[in-house]
């Protein structure tokens, strides 16, 4: 099964689309929220490069944020990305 992780805020609309794009796709995910945190903040930036939420993970694999996410999804790359997260 693939491991999606996704970094948000609790105000932040684009975090709620990327997760009801998401939970659309039926896929279970976990959230990071890194506006209680600064030290999960830390980690994203680290982990991404990026500042912005949301930051997306695959497999480890950093996809981006909900633009991203919906542009793979649009283009039915997401789907082979969960698709070599369960070969594996």
């Amino acid at each position: 099964m693939s491991k999606i992780v996704i970094y948000t805020t609790a105000v932040c609309p684009y975090c709620n689309n990327a997760k009801q794009l998401l939970a659309q796709k039926r896929l279970d995910y976990t959230e990071v929220r890194v506006d209680t945190d600064p030290e999960k903040m830390k980690k994203m930036i680290e982990l991404s490069g990026r500042r912005t939420v949301p930051q997306i993970f695959i497999n480890g694999k950093p996809i981006g944020g909900f633009d991203d996410l919906s542009a793979l999804n649009a283009s039915g790359e997401l789907d082979d990305l969960l698709k070599e997260g369960n070969a594996s």
